[in-house]
């Protein structure tokens, strides 16, 4: 049972991209960032729907970041404007963007 386990969180784990393994560079990802902030870094900032503020990233756990950043990649977290910003970006960029932000705290 615990082969099985363990041989089940290798596998898993062989098949993230290396920068998910990885820690990002918080100053690459500081200079990366400059269009983020024209959303994510201006204060009461509201996008075209109404209801909807965007969400600071300053403080957001790593992972979290990186998770959301491929998910929006891959099409599977819905929002236009997010999934177009995250086409390009590489596996470093995303590692990167995510060091950057985490390490801000709950400023941006």
């Amino acid at each position: 049972m615990k082969t099985t386990l363990l041989s089940a969180v290798v596998l898993a784990l062989s098949g993230l991209p290396s920068a998910a393994l990885a820690a990002g560079d918080a100053e690459q990802g500081r200079l990366r960032a400059q269009t983020c902030m024209g959303c994510h870094g201006a204060p009461g900032m509201r996008n075209a729907y109404p209801g909807y503020r965007v969400p600071k990233l300053g403080g957001q756990h790593t992972q979290y970041l990186m998770d959301a950043l491929n998910a929006y990649q891959q099409r599977l977290r819905s929002h236009p404007t997010m999934q177009a910003q995250a086409a390009d970006l590489s596996d470093e960029d995303i590692a990167n963007l995510a060091a950057y932000f985490s390490q801000l705290g709950n400023r941006r």
